[in-house]
């Protein structure tokens, strides 16, 4: 009887690791961003890019905290086919948003979700900061939330930019 439980115990843990694994890859929501200088354009625009749309407020200390990294690794990465886009969360006031998108010089779009369609589109988003890493092709690879490693982080990216 023992042996029969262990058995299935393992039989089931096999399976869910074989659902984990072969499960098909989210495709990233069709969203359309509206960036502070008005312009307009969605996920599909963006297809044959590694993405990162990353979620945050300016009155999250994490956020705020997180923004140099964001910035270095899109500095370091933008020339090899990779795009950042910082969307602010709809109780971030706008005129707060710009103040900080220009104060911190973000060298990435930014843009503002005013009405809470995109965090709703990425699964109803309400922590910050949320982080998802998007490949060529549109699929979710990482969803990222709070802190993060880093190293795992430019790995994960270098990754992608790599993969064809």
């Amino acid at each position: 009887m023992k042996k029969a439980i262990v058995a299935l115990a393992v039989l089931v843990a096999v399976g869910v690791g074989a659902w984990f694994t072969l499960r098909p890859a989210q495709t990233a929501p069709n969203v359309t961003f509206t960036t502070l200088e008005g312009k307009t354009f969605s996920m599909q625009d963006l297809r044959g890019k590694v993405v990162l749309v990353k979620f945050w407020a300016t009155s999250c200390v994490t956020c705020v905290k997180q923004m140099p990294e964001t910035i270095s690794a899109y500095n370091e990465y933008a020339g090899k086919g990779y795009q950042a886009i910082a969307v602010a969360m709809d109780y971030d006031p706008p005129n707060f948003v710009l103040n900080f998108a220009e104060s911190r010089k973000l060298p990435f779009p930014v843009a503002l979700d005013t009405k809470g369609d995109i965090a709703r589109a990425f699964g109803d988003i309400r922590l910050t900061p949320t982080a998802f890493l998007i490949d060529k092709q549109g699929h979710i690879i990482k969803r990222y939330l709070g802190e993060y490693d880093v190293a795992e982080f430019h790995a994960t990216v270098e990754k992608a930019l790599a993969a064809g």
